[in-house]
């Protein structure tokens, strides 16, 4: 019997498995969102949803990322509370983060280190300009995405207390906070307030997790129609546009900072998924579906770094073939978008193929080591701030110093991939038990 298979017949009964298949399908609709909504060209990449501003209604369906950070809320905290409850008498912050965020930064620390050893190779032999750069800049992309999430990993111990005191009291605070914020930067044209966003419309979000952990989303039907229903509101009357994907060119992004509206879609997003809590557990039932969702959580992340990486793959290749790229949106576009798709499945597989034993997790026994929380708290902030300015700049400019603005300071690749690592290797180091 194969790990996967022992791992899906070993599944407690009391385990919430439609969570886990929650975590993977979010992730398998941004992954081919991302590959649907590319259009690549002899000119550069686009987006579909600017050729076609018609099909931006669909990511109020397609735009399932605040599913994932839902989903991470629920986890952290189960998380948190069964480290709490083996060591009631120990601080227990350094192998809570470290534990969480195994899984996560393996998988995303290879990914810097190759891409990183690929740009300078390019680099050093003259190129990096023209497609080549701008691949160089998209590959970093879905970092972005990393560090939210490590800033709500972060984050769980503090506000799943405010949770456990407060239920959604906590969760309607940080919703007035992400309202107020707008408010300051709309009516008041406050520099860079803005961005304390990425902090409160994520955080919420995050913090719907903790009530469902709880069983406090009893009436899911109320809180999709709310969520709906203010995201429609919000996008006639203030300032937000349709889309809630980020779009090239904007002004406004419902997504870069997170706005109001963003909020809203989640709370509709996240009311809908649990409307279809039920069904999701009837199918989860039978062996074979349980057994796939098994197998995928094993490789989601590590597959969700690679992927854009493979559809450029897919088209460099179509370029050194000398194959003419459609005009995006046209019937030649659709008629090959499938082939296209399935090629960038398959160079994913192979990635994937590669990487995969990175996304593995240590274990380690024995209890924590008081005195290991401000370590572990310095190397996540560090972490955070690395990836996030990685995923601003790119690998593109290693030796131009290129830089990129986070918040108001300026940030090089060098710098964000020195400080992701250094914060890597302190939450490592820090949450590591002793026996």
């Amino acid at each position: 019997m194969t790990t996967v298979s022992l791992l899906a017949a070993r599944t407690p009964v009391t385990r919430d498995r439609y969570v886990d298949l929650l975590r993977v399908a979010s992730l398998g609709v941004v992954v081919a969102g991302h590959w649907l909504m590319s259009a690549v060209t002899d000119d550069g990449v686009g987006n579909l949803l600017a050729v076609v501003p018609e099909l931006q209604v669909l990511t109020w369906v397609l735009q399932v990322m605040p599913v994932f950070f839902f989903v991470g809320g629920f986890s952290h905290a189960l998380s948190y509370r069964s480290l709490r409850r083996r060591h009631p008498d120990r601080a227990v912050y350094a192998v809570f983060l470290r534990g969480r965020l195994q899984r996560l930064l393996r998988p995303t620390m290879a990914f810097v280190l190759v891409w990183g050893a690929v740009a300078l190779a390019v680099q050093l032999l003259g190129g990096g300009g023209g497609t080549t750069g701008v691949a160089l800049r998209l590959v970093a992309q879905p970092l972005w995405f990393i560090g939210i999430y490590l800033a709500m990993v972060a984050f769980t111990p503090p506000l799943l207390r405010l949770h456990e005191r407060f239920g959604w009291g906590a969760f309607g605070a940080l919703a007035a906070a992400a309202a107020a914020v707008d408010v300051l930067r709309f009516a008041a044209d406050v520099p860079f307030v803005e961005f304390l966003n990425f902090a409160f419309v994520w955080l919420a979000v995050h913090q719907l997790g903790f009530l469902r952990a709880d069983g406090r989303i009893r009436r899911p039907a109320v809180l999709a129609g709310a969520g709906l229903a203010g995201a429609a509101v919000l996008v006639a009357l203030g300032p937000y546009p349709l889309s809630m994907v980020g779009m090239p060119g904007e002004k406004i992004s419902n997504m870069a900072p997170p706005t109001p509206a963003l909020l809203c879609h989640g709370l509709w997003l996240v009311g809908a998924v649990e409307l279809l809590k039920r069904p999701g557990a009837r199918l989860l039932s039978r062996p074979r579906v349980w057994l796939g969702v098994v197998a995928a959580n094993g490789i989601a992340m590590t597959a969700f770094l690679w992927h854009l990486t493979a559809m450029l793959g897919v088209y460099g290749a179509m370029i050194a073939a000398g194959l003419e790229l459609p005009e995006p949106a046209g019937a030649a576009w659709w008629a090959g978008a499938p082939f296209r798709i399935a090629a960038a499945v398959a160079v994913t597989a192979a990635l994937v193929a590669v990487f995969r034993r990175v996304e593995r997790p240590a274990h380690d026994a024995g209890a924590p080591v008081p005195g290991t929380g401000p370590v572990a708290a310095v190397g996540i902030t560090l972490c955070l701030f690395g990836v996030l300015g990685l995923s601003m700049v790119g690998f593109g400019g290693l030796l131009e110093g290129r830089t990129a603005t986070l918040v108001a300071v300026p940030v090089s690749a060098p710098a964000a991939v020195a400080m992701a690592l250094g914060g890597w290797l302190l939450v490592e180091r820090a949450g590591a038990r002793r026996k």
